[in-house]
């Protein structure tokens, strides 16, 4: 098959909900064009586009910097650590120190106002028998290199009413056991 090829930059928490090698998706692309090079920047949501281009209308952030930022932390807890000037949250981000997460804070407290909201929290009801658990295994599954779906999908394969809640280490273990058979 011949054809055009592009490579185009994502930030992880659009890696992890890509679908299946093959299964078609559409992404929220910026263009970045430099001097030396044009870059293509993809978000599975328009709210992480919106939050990488205001992170990059920061003085001293740039696109890859804007991308580790949309890695580490969820829109919600960026907009959150913005607006509470959370400098430590921030901070946490590899590439970000105190200074550059203070600048962050004060650059954009008053314009992250247009992407807050936008992306809501999963609205999702976990399944019976995982209780509050599920949500601290789904992203240590996800953390641990699974994709977010294969992991919800493990999770609800696991879930046993009959037994009640499973503490969050034996979720975990369950949920490899199950990703691990496929």
């Amino acid at each position: 098959m011949q054809g055009v090829g592009y490579e185009i930059h994502v930030p992880l928490s659009t890696y992890y909900t890509l679908p299946n090698l093959g299964d078609t998706t559409a992404l929220h692309i910026h263009t970045h064009l430099r001097e030396d090079a044009i870059q293509l920047f993809g978000f599975l949501s328009q709210s992480e586009k919106e939050s990488f281009l205001l992170l990059t209308s920061v003085s001293g952030i740039g696109p890859k910097l804007a991308l580790s930022v949309l890695s580490s932390l969820s829109i919600s807890d960026l907009v959150h650590a913005i607006q509470t000037e959370d400098v430590d949250k921030l901070a946490t981000v590899p590439g970000i120190g105190k200074k550059s997460a203070g600048r962050m804070a004060l650059e954009l407290k008053d314009k992250v106002g247009k992407i807050q909201g936008v992306h809501p929290r999963s609205n999702e009801i976990p399944a019976p028998g995982l209780d509050g658990h599920y949500e601290d295994a789904l992203s240590a599954l996800v953390n641990l290199g699974y994709r977010l779906q294969d992991a919800k999908d493990a999770l609800k394969r696991i879930s046993k009413p009959t037994t009640g809640s499973l503490a969050l280490k034996e979720l975990i273990r369950e949920g490899l056991k199950e990703l691990a058979r496929g």
